[in-house]
């Protein structure tokens, strides 16, 4: 030890005094003799003595403080049970003769001096060691033959100490408050009157430190008291018995003072230890923990921290064998702790297991009891009813959660929790504020959970069982009856069913004018002008309002709903554009009356270029609705864009498609009969789809090619419907006469065409191929003075790349039309004033042509089956008496 250890002089002082090693050889010799009378006593003595030793070297070297604390810990813990363990005063004078009394009682008291010394010292160095109070405490509550009233005297002389000493230190840091403070509130009210003022002074002056630890907060709060009439007891500390008197009898002061004086992390503490003893063995402990634990968290729950982890503490209690007093405690403590943490509750209590077992029932009652944040709460579910059941998710930085299951099943206990809650009177008002909310949530939920294979598996559809709580609580009981009639409530489930099951329940609505309407269908509006997050959400939203706008408003909607409906056209989920272009198309009678029915019409060929093809087939019969009751002036401003909207949809993989295009574009050309020309243009553009598709396999596009090549013949005063409709009908003898029509009427298109025409040979179509080949022959022959070398050259290059098709007829008609070809490049001449004398002469006179290939189509008409069957064998090409004739 030295030449000396610090012994404090004084246990009132803050200034230890040198104690020589001397000093202590002379108090040995002194008491050496009752050794043998006293040996509990001797033993304890020397034994505290080189324990002393011990810490206090270690506290004055090197070591790494967290290792040097640890081992002082447990030197103390060694020494507590041998200096508390020894016998009582009484007990020891007895051992004596009456001459070493006052010896032995020497000797007793210097054991538990050497003890408390030891701790003075440790905290004058660093108050962290305070902590060694908060184990001796716990300590003696777990052993009680030890001499309490001993220990707690120590323990209020050492904190006696620190409040004095910590108000010349610039910074305090002392941890154990909330867990000592917890020891000592639950020692106040111990039946040994001398525990009990031990444990009151020292609570007092733990106070003390902690209000030195937390100043600021301290004052502010302290000067809130004062204005509102309360008065804190350590406002002014005139008189320490009174003040020791109030800490025992005034529990509601005490735990206003502790949480007042306490840190968050602290006061947390003090909650969480009180929590821990609930259980004790000792029913009065219990009780007295029980008493302070929901008088603190009634001035102060809104300071402790670690919400989640108390709440899980509890559901873990819970689940025990508690008593009637702790689970009684414990919901309270939900309840208190609902009031001002809602959110931290409310999502602690949603990640257990579904279904929720009974405890945890338990706790939801105690959460929803707490009517002042009804509306939190239900903020709180809903935004968890945001999540899509089953999710998982990957990373553990955006769960914050404590389970460690990745699979996000809150949804459904949150659809469960709403069957606990919604039936709650208090929540009466909050449910009426968030119906809409809570609907559309509920439908939602309804939709993921009847996809879900571990909810229809276990039957946990608690979103359906909250929806009808919901209607029941919200004055819609005769809708709730409507829909089981319905069998609504059974088939809900059903995957197939959900989106008519979300039309139902809007239609029921609306039938019994429900008085949430006009808040739902505000809410719906904000919804679909924010967006759902997810695509499956949007699709019931619009049935939902859609429906809603059916019952509760005429056609044309209001302006404000209809640019709703023109987004949705072009909504990245089929479902949503088909069921906005349904509705949209419902309108027909009353198009002309919407105000921007232009941009509405423009959104429907938009929607032509969907890669879904069930929302183009809906956008086309959309589109011809409503051009059948549009005003003709308006239609006429559109004509020339709709109908080059259809052209590339004449090429599409669907045949439904590409006939159903087809028709409508000759359809908009007798509807705008009086303004052919303007679409002589798009007319002839369309021409080469409308030629080389009447070679389609499916007979309905064959149909309406025939069907809007008559109509386009007509517009443009082409003489050619009895060769399309006729029993006679041959493809080459078409294109033949087309060809020359064209020529002589619209001859400068004929390169445009020719290039629409190759664009088809790259098509994986036979047929395709087969027609565009004969298509571009006759063009090429007819139109070849307008054609210059390098176009022969680059019609050449697309014609090599067919020269070896697997197709052989291609192969055949493309070694003929490369001939034709070479036949026009022939005749070409490098003098510019003899092609121009050419091309002249070529538009003076009109060549007259037999047929070129003598190719027979499988979809020709002839006079037998016989001729028909010999014609596709390839064995002898039909002659007609008109092959030769020019029109």
């Amino acid at each position: 030890m030295g030449n000396g250890v610090l012994f404090p002089f004084n246990w009132l002082s803050s200034s230890p005094r040198l104690v020589t090693n001397l000093q202590i050889l002379q108090s040995c010799v002194k008491w050496h003799h009752l050794e043998h009378k006293a040996a509990s006593l001797w033993n304890a003595y020397t034994g505290v003595l080189n324990d002393q030793a011990l810490i206090l070297s270690i506290n004055s070297s090197f070591v790494d403080p967290l290792l040097q604390f640890e081992t002082q810990l447990m030197i103390m813990e060694s020494a507590f049970k041998v200096v508390f363990g020894i016998p009582s005063l009484e007990k020891v004078k007895e051992m004596g003769d009456g001459e070493d009394n006052e010896d032995l009682e020497e000797l007793y008291q210097s054991i538990f001096n050497i003890y408390e010394d030891t701790l003075l010292i440790l905290v004058s160095k660093d108050f962290y060691k305070l902590q060694i109070l908060k184990e001796m405490a716990m300590w003696m509550s777990k052993d009680r033959s030890y001499l309490q009233d001993r220990v707690m005297v120590i323990i209020s002389r050492v904190l006696i100490f620190a409040s004095r000493k910590v108000k010349r230190s610039a910074s305090v840091d002392v941890p154990c408050l909330g867990v000592l403070a917890a020891e000592l509130c639950l020692l106040c009210s111990h039946t040994n009157r001398r525990i009990t003022e031990q444990a009151s002074l020292g609570m007092y002056h733990l106070l003390c430190i902690a209000k030195h630890q937390n100043d600021d907060i301290i004052q502010n709060t302290t000067a809130k008291y004062e204005q509102s009439g309360s008065h804190c007891f350590l406002s002014s500390p005139s008189d320490i018995e009174f003040l020791l008197n109030i800490l025992q009898e005034d529990k509601t002061k005490v735990a206003q003072s502790i949480g007042q004086m306490l840190l968050p992390s602290l006061l947390t503490d003090f909650v969480w230890s009180l929590l821990t003893r609930l259980s004790a063995p000792d029913h009065g402990v219990a009780k007295e923990a029980a008493t302070m634990l929901k008088l603190t968290l009634e001035y102060h729950a809104h300071k402790v921290t670690m919400v989640s982890k108390i709440v899980d503490l509890i559901y873990r209690k819970l689940c025990e064998n508690s008593t009637q007093v702790m689970k009684h405690t414990m919901l309270q403590v939900i309840t208190l702790l609902t009031r001002t943490s809602p959110k931290k509750v409310i999502f602690q209590l949603m990640d257990y297991p579904v279904p929720a077992d009974n405890t945890l029932l338990l706790m939801w009652q105690a959460a929803g009891s707490e009517a002042s944040v009804a509306l939190y709460v239900l903020k709180t579910i809903l935004l968890i009813l945001r999540g899509k059941p089953g999710e998982r998710q990957d990373s553990l930085a955006d769960r914050r959660r404590f389970s460690i299951d990745t699979t996000n099943m809150m949804p459904v206990a949150a659809s469960q929790a709403l069957c606990t809650l919604l039936p709650v009177a208090s929540y009466k008002k909050a449910v009426a504020q968030f119906f809409p909310q809570l609907l559309m949530a509920l439908l939602f939920q309804l939709f993921y959970t009847s996809n879900m294979t571990l909810v229809t598996k276990d039957n946990l559809f608690f979103a359906r069982d909250a929806l009808r709580v919901l209607l029941n609580c919200s004055g819609l009981e005769q809708v709730d009856i409507a829909l089981k009639k319905k069998n609504f409530w059974n088939q809900i489930s059903q995957v197939l069913f959900h989106h008519h099951g979300v039309y139902l329940i809007a239609k029921t609505l609306s039938e019994y004018n429900f008085p949430q309407f006009p808040e739902t269908l505000h809410y719906l509006y904000k919804l679909s002008v924010e967006g759902p997050r997810r695509s499956e959400e949007s699709v019931i939203t619009v049935i939902f309002l859609t429906e809603l706008l059916n019952k509760f408003f005429k056609d044309p909607f209001p302006e404000e709903f209809l640019v709703l409906f023109r987004n949705w056209i072009n909504d990245s989920n089929p479902a949503v554009s088909k069921v906005s272009l349904q509705k949209i198309g419902s309108m027909a009678p009353v198009i002309n009356q919407v105000g921007n029915v232009c941009s509405l019409l423009l959104s429907i060929l938009d929607a032509f270029l969907s890669k879904d093809k069930t929302v183009i087939i809906r956008a086309l019969l959309t589109l011809r609705r409503l051009l059948n009751k549009l005003d003709k002036v308006t239609y006429s401003s559109l004509c020339t864009r709709i109908a080059s909207s259809y052209c590339p949809l004449m090429d599409h993989s669907n045949g439904g498609i590409r006939s159903m295009a087809i028709r409508h574009f000759g359809e908009l050309l007798r509807d705008m009969s009086q303004y052919t020309w303007m679409l002589n243009r798009v007319v002839i553009g369309a021409l080469v789809p409308l030629v080389l598709f009447l070679e389609d396999t499916e007979t309905r596009v064959v149909t309406a090619c025939k069907h809007t090549l008559a109509i386009c013949a007509s517009k443009l005063h082409w003489s050619i419907s009895h060769l399309l409709m006729g029993h006679s009908y041959s493809f080459e003898l078409v294109v033949l006469n087309i060809c020359n029509k064209l020529f002589a009427s619209h001859g400068s298109y004929t390169v445009d065409l020719l290039s629409d025409a190759l664009g088809f040979l790259r098509s994986s179509h036979v047929y395709l191929r087969r027609a565009s080949l004969i298509l571009i022959g006759y063009l090429t022959t007819l139109g070849g003075h307008l054609l210059l070398k390098d176009d022969i050259e680059v019609m050449l290059e697309a014609i090599d790349r067919v020269l070896e098709d697997e197709d052989p007829e291609i192969r055949d008609l493309a070694k003929r039309t490369c001939k034709l070809f070479k036949e026009v490049a022939h005749q070409m001449t490098s003098s510019v004033i003899k092609q121009g004398s050419r091309r002249l002469f070529n538009f003076i006179y009109i060549k007259k042509l037999k047929l070129l290939y003598h190719y027979n189509s499988p979809n020709d008409v002839t006079e037998s089956p016989m001729k028909i069957k010999e014609t596709r064998n390839g064995k002898k090409g039909l002659m007609h008496e008109s092959d030769e004739t020019i029109l």
